[in-house]
């Protein structure tokens, strides 16, 4: 039977010339104010982000940008602006792929029958439910068919 460990280690491998995005978790600073730094990179491959050592779960998903001066119809807007320009302060590169709030998973939990995350052991097989409204599907050809597209992605 094949792990969940297992699947996850051969995708980081055939990941290894693949582009990254960038981790980044939120700061609150007297001096420096809000802002979004980077703590590490990862592989994006939809519900999952993997580094070297870790799978996570994503969360939002955002792009370093200056908020400019616009009118915003809706306060979403300019929360979501507001989000972006914190990226921008804490050092990512304007337009920059910015993950935040995204959670480690517990592999060696799901190899031992359990869930975490997206991820779970159906029927013993290691599964992932890609979307909150999908079922899950088998984690190995999920993994098949996001590393190959973020490696088409880069090659283009």
């Amino acid at each position: 039977m094949t792990t969940a460990s297992a699947l996850l280690t051969q995708a980081v491998k055939d990941l290894q010339d693949a582009p990254k995005e960038g981790l980044g978790e939120q700061r609150d600073s007297r001096w420096r104010g809000r802002r979004i730094v980077r703590v590490g990179d990862a592989w994006h491959l939809g519900v999952l982000l993997l580094t070297q050592t870790h799978a996570l779960a994503t969360a939002e998903v955002l792009r370093a940008a200056d908020p400019g001066r616009r009118g915003y119809t809706a306060e979403s807007a300019r929360e979501r602006a507001e989000r972006r320009a914190e990226a921008l302060r804490g050092g990512f590169g304007e337009g920059e792929v910015v993950h935040v709030g995204w959670s480690v998973i517990d592999v060696d939990g799901v190899d031992a029958g359990g869930s975490s995350g997206p991820l779970a052991l159906i029927d013993g097989v290691p599964s992932v439910r890609w979307s909150t409204a999908g079922g899950f599907m088998p984690l190995e050809a999920y993994l098949r068919e996001r590393v190959a597209l973020l490696r088409d992605a880069a090659a283009s």
